[in-house]
Formats: C-alpha cells, structure tokens, sequence
C-alpha cells in the first residue's frame, strides 16, 4: 500500500477537523438542552408538591352531590 501525500493527509486532517467542530457544536447544543428540561423537571417538581400541600390542606367533602 502506497504512503499518502502529504496534501492528502492534510485534506484528511481537514475533513477531521470539520467533524470534530460538529460534534463539538452538537454536543454543546445537547448540552444546553438537558439544562433547560432539568430545570423543567425542577419546576414541575415544585408544582407537583404545592398541589400535593394544597391538596391535603383542603377539607374533604364525601358529602354525596345535591341530586341524589
């Protein structure tokens, strides 16, 4: 097997450096992307346990409705 020249390496190095700058950018964007849904989760966490606290301050009714 023939040695490469040296413009094909460089065109190798080249195609190599444009993936890593994409795999770069994609990781960075996924990176941001499980920051914003874990605040989400953070959030929709707080929700669930004032909903549970409103929930079990309210009085229970198990008064049948007015129709029966």
């Amino acid at each position: 097997m023939a040695e490469p020249t040296l413009a094909e390496l460089e065109v190798r190095i080249a195609y190599q450096d444009d993936t890593i700058e994409q795999l770069s950018t994609q990781i960075y964007r996924q990176s941001q992307m499980l920051d914003r849904l874990g605040e989400r989760c953070r959030q929709l966490e707080q929700q669930i346990e004032q909903l549970r606290e409103t929930k079990s301050d309210a009085p229970v009714d198990d008064a049948p409705p007015p129709h029966y």
